[in-house]
């Protein structure tokens, strides 16, 4: 069976950035709704489309390919008692979008701690980097009705609404 449109694709892969360093390992298998539902990017949904089972890819992700170039604009020094008293370089939290906004929580990472102040970067923590993605398909299936309708794979045994 081939890649198509409305196509639950099953992945092994890998991640690297372009120095060959290991981003992600795909320690767990990435299976995704193909057909332009957003559920991977749109370089690496092309490059599979009309593909099938034992296909290997290797595909060069541009930053504008995956995370998006890092923005400055995203990065804000915030007083330190907004936060609560463990917090530590590297943790990230999720803040909420304005009121009205239907967007979703970004997720801010802590870059510094100051005496009053805390740094906090809502850049991916891949923004900006071009990353090599890596993947053979291991499974090709045709999507449910009600995963088409969802717009996701859901996975075996009913699935649950973030």
């Amino acid at each position: 069976m081939q890649i198509g449109k409305d196509s639950v694709v099953t992945l092994a892969y890998r991640v690297t950035d372009v120095d060959g360093n290991l981003v992600d390992e795909g320690a767990e298998p990435l299976v995704y709704l193909h057909g332009g539902y957003g559920g991977i990017f749109g370089k690496i949904e092309e490059t599979l489309q009309g593909t099938g089972v034992g296909d290997k890819f290797e595909v060069r992700l541009e930053p504008e390919d995956a995370f998006g170039d890092y923005d400055a604009e995203l990065v804000m020094v915030e007083p330190r008692n907004l936060f609560p008293d463990n917090i530590e370089v590297g943790m990230q939290f999720e803040r909420a979008g304005e009121e009205g906004e239907d967007e979703e929580d970004e997720l801010y990472t802590i870059t510094d701690i100051a005496d009053d102040k805390v740094v906090v970067d809502g850049n991916h923590p891949l923004a900006g980097m071009a990353l090599v993605f890596s993947c053979t398909v291991t499974e090709v299936r045709v999507a449910s009705a009600e995963e088409i309708s969802h717009g996701h794979v859901h996975a075996p045994g009913g699935h649950h609404h973030h």
